[in-house]
């Protein structure tokens, strides 16, 4: 019996793979991973350096463990480098292995800037457990990091190295902070409670050449600053992995394109995740990944069962100034309307029919957040 076979043992893969078997589904089911297979969460990495966290503290089972809790055969340090989707086989170190259903649950990596200077190759990305040991290694020596990209995930890290006592100094093009997610009112609040822990703001620039120094790198903003640090991080996103399913004849446009029961374009094979776009939307949080995984092992269980997304909002981990999102749908036409209180920063966004679509939560105002979410849906 040709067994399931799930590429990718992050959050997605392993999560998928639970729900099968909590469905007491018997089926052979194989995992693949580039990595050594350890389970752990993905978000917990931009907020374990303040809570003093290192590798062996955010993983949470071997992958022998997870093979035996999930009655699965687990093939660690290997690499896919084909799909035979007519054949239904895989191609993994040079050996065949055949499947009857093949799910993609491959992630995303790190956008790299292309960056030139004589330190442009040290700069750091951290998108899995392997990056943050590595992170965790250069920073023993670092006090002072500069990070390329106040986004969401650049503004984790930035929160994490104030609470653990480092230096930081953000750079990058955006207005204001997490600027995609929420309105102007909060980032700028999120800038000015990390500015008054200690972070040094270079918004609306971007960084030239990253140059080797005798102690650390720099580099000469568009703007004419030169910052200096120990440590340069970049987070200015991911990309959903695809080039294996575009290989392989996949359809794919931001992410590997499926259906509201994340199936592709090619017959017996689904993608969930990060890497998926499903029905049109890529949402690379944990909410949807949860649902999508709920979803397909009912379906590759034998009950087609659909996506169906409920309002998910997200948890910003900027804790020195707490936010919540919903962000209103990419492209939607309307316009935020701001409260500001004592408590912190109510934003909702209303559509041009006056209806609410959208939300986004500062400071102590985060605990409206199920009463807003229950208002918008």
């Amino acid at each position: 019996m040709r067994p399931t076979v799930i590429i990718g043992t992050g959050l997605a893969g392993y999560t998928l793979a639970k729900e099968l078997r909590r469905l007491q589904w018997q089926g052979p089911l194989v995992l693949v991973t580039e990595d050594e297979g350890q389970f752990y969460s993905k978000p917990m990495l931009s907020g374990a350096l303040a809570k003093k966290k290192d590798v062996a503290a955010l993983t949470m089972a071997s992958a022998e463990k997870m093979a035996a809790d999930l009655d699965a055969q687990i093939l660690t340090q290997s690499q896919v480098t084909a799909i035979d989707t007519q054949e239904k086989q895989l191609t993994i170190n040079g050996q065949k292995q055949p499947y009857d259903k093949l799910v993609l649950a491959i992630g995303s990596f790190p956008i790299r800037l292309p960056l030139t200077g004589s330190g442009a190759e040290e700069v750091v990305s951290v998108n899995n457990l392997t990056d943050y040991g590595h992170f965790l290694n250069r920073l023993e020596k670092a006090h002072h990091v500069a990070i390329i990209g106040p986004g969401l995930i650049g503004s984790e890290f930035a929160n994490d190295l104030l609470l653990s006592g480092r230096q930081v100094t953000m750079i990058g093009p955006d207005k204001w902070p997490i600027n995609t997610l929420i309105p102007e009112e909060i980032g700028r609040a999120v800038q000015k409670t990390l500015a008054e822990k200690g972070a040094t703001w270079h918004l609306e620039t971007f960084n030239g050449p990253i140059e080797k120094e005798t102690k650390g790198y720099s580099t000469v903003l568009k703007s004419g600053v030169k910052v200096e640090a120990d440590l340069i991080l970049s987070a200015v996103g991911v990309r959903p992995t695809v080039e294996l399913a575009k290989k392989a004849g996949v359809e794919v446009n931001r992410g590997i394109v499926t259906d509201s029961f994340l199936k592709t374009s090619v017959d017996s094979l689904y993608a969930l995740g990060d890497c998926a776009e499903v029905a049109g939307r890529n949402l690379p949080f944990i909410a949807p990944l949860m649902i999508q995984a709920k979803a397909l092992a009912k379906t590759l269980a034998g009950t087609e069962t659909e996506v169906v997304y409920p309002a998910m909002p997200v948890v910003i981990k900027t804790t020195l100034y707490p936010v919540v999102t919903q962000p209103p749908p990419m492209g939607a036409q309307g316009a935020w309307r701001i409260d500001a209180t004592d408590k912190g920063i109510i934003g909702r966004f209303y559509n041009k029919e006056d209806k609410l679509i959208g939300f986004a939560l500062g400071g102590e105002a985060t605990d409206q957040k199920a009463a807003l979410t229950k208002e918008l849906e």
